[in-house]
């Protein structure tokens, strides 16, 4: 384990420790622990530091830890998630579990990341998750043969997400079709998914899923550049959700709802979907193969497809390369 990690770890849920107390407790010296905390710093950490105090994470920064994921879960939950792993830094916890043997059909395998210096968002967009400040969480599924209309799953897990949020208090999440959570003050998380199949056989579906826990003035300047205007929990409720708490809540229901997923798809779910969709009788603009249409979005169907009213009558798009933005 690398030593910002074993430092970020030992400050997590304490009060004020001396570097001189970290030293002795992680068996290093105190300019060890003075290097890994700037290497924290530089990656987005959030911390206070007093001189006659030592050092601390600011207030709603936490670490992740497995053990206490898996303890907040129902039994039954528990029981399908064949591996739960937790990991400092890596590219992306989607890339890791696509690369990663599937787990066995009706088990989940599901992956963490406290730092991702590769993590991608639709489209090709970076994301932006500085350790403590986000949860990115990939969970990898196998379904035995294709789902109908598998690009539902993303409006499906969009679902399960925003009521997870809600069981812990954070109200007002809304859903931009096809795949981003978003509230009155911009862009609260969004989801990517990614399969690997063959023809007539095993599915391999990967969906990764982002949060925004707690960002500082760097990392929303650092997502404004990328086109969005982001928002997090620390913002929507005080005091913030600890991230492994928001971790649990969302595997509690997005293991039931990928388990239901080929049986039920989307159907029963569109009076969720509308009651929190943020297009829903707004204006937009839809940019698919170079070209554009406008309209007003009216929902979306049972296969998951936006519907956008133009004056040559009701349009159909599906997710995919298809970019969606309000007019006004």
């Amino acid at each position: 384990m690398p030593l910002p990690q074993r430092v970020f770890q030992r400050l997590d849920d304490r009060g004020y420790q001396s570097g001189e107390a970290l030293a002795e407790d992680l068996s290093v010296t105190r300019a060890a622990v003075w290097k890994a905390v700037e290497q924290l710093r530089e990656l987005g950490v959030t911390l206070d530091a007093q001189t006659s105090k030592g050092y601390r994470l600011s207030p709603g920064v936490s670490a992740l830890h497995a053990d206490r994921i898996r303890e907040w879960l129902p039994a039954a939950v528990r029981a399908r998630i064949e591996t739960l792993q937790v990991e400092w830094s890596l590219d992306s916890t989607n890339t890791k579990l696509l690369d990663a043997l599937p787990p066995a059909a009706g088990a989940a395998a599901v992956m963490l990341a406290e730092h991702q210096w590769g993590g991608r968002g639709r489209r090709g967009r970076g994301w932006v998750a500085p350790p403590g400040g986000a949860v990115c969480l990939s969970v990898a599924w196998q379904y035995q043969d294709m789902p109908a209309d598998l690009s539902a799953l993303s409006l499906v897990t969009g679902l399960a997400v925003a009521d997870a949020l809600q069981s812990l208090g954070v109200q007002g999440v809304q859903l931009k079709w096809p795949n981003d959570l978003v509230t009155g003050r911009g862009k609260l998380g969004g989801i990517l998914i990614e399969m690997r199949a063959e023809a007539g056989g095993p599915v391999h579906v990967v969906i990764g899923i982002g949060i925004n826990v707690l960002l500082d003035e760097a990392a929303r300047q650092t997502i404004a550049g990328t086109g969005n205007v982001a928002d997090d929990l620390h913002a929507q409720q005080s005091p913030v959700p600890a991230r492994n708490a928001v971790a649990a809540a969302i595997l509690a229901r997005l293991v039931l709802a990928l388990e239901a997923f080929p049986r039920q798809g989307l159907t029963p779910l569109l009076p969720d979907w509308q009651r929190r969709d943020a297009l829903q009788d707004r204006e937009v603009r839809i940019e698919n193969a170079g070209e554009i249409t406008r309209g007003v979005a009216r929902g979306v169907d049972a296969h998951g497809a936006l519907l956008v009213e133009t004056p040559g009558g009701v349009q159909r798009f599906v997710s995919g390369e298809v970019s969606v933005r309000l007019e006004r």
